[in-house]
């Protein structure tokens, strides 16, 4: 399991959990504090934090954390990845590690081929996947909740 936030002209490194599960707690530690918090004071505070809905990100836990620092979440329905952008960069990711001319063989490999990949991924695919979060949320609204065709 990997975790990586984005955004226009910007992304954090790219967080591999050790055991391949995370709890609100670990998520709290390794994510929300580490990351987060700090991206969010770079940005501004008009800051809002997108994450992909998963059990351990909605825990009571992780809301206060988010609620002492300020950082308010986007509020989007669960299992709806076609409204993430995020889902579009790990694809792009994927298809990287996948097209390498060694492709992994182990997890350590597998670890360091992502984050060799993770940075060197484009700026310009990171900007414009976030700056189709507003067409996403149209086309949403007019499919009435359908699927996103791409």
């Amino acid at each position: 399991m990997v975790w990586a936030g984005i955004i226009i002209n910007g992304r954090t490194r790219l967080h591999v959990v050790a055991n391949g599960t995370m709890t609100g707690q670990q998520y709290i530690d390794e994510v929300l504090l580490p990351h987060v918090r700090l991206f969010r004071s770079a940005v501004n505070d008009k800051f809002v934090f997108m994450d992909d809905n998963a059990t351990c990100h909605r825990t009571l836990a992780v809301q206060d954390c988010l609620d002492s620092d300020g950082i308010r979440r986007l509020v989007w329905p669960a299992r709806s990845p076609d409204l993430n952008p995020i889902e579009n960069v790990w694809d792009a990711l994927g298809r990287q590690v996948a097209g390498r001319n060694y492709p992994p063989t182990n997890k350590n490999t597998l670890i360091r081929a992502l984050t060799e990949e993770w940075d060197k991924l484009p700026q310009q695919l990171l900007d414009n996947v976030v700056q189709s979060m507003v067409r996403r949320v149209e086309c949403c609204i007019t499919l009435h909740g359908g699927h996103i065709p791409y």
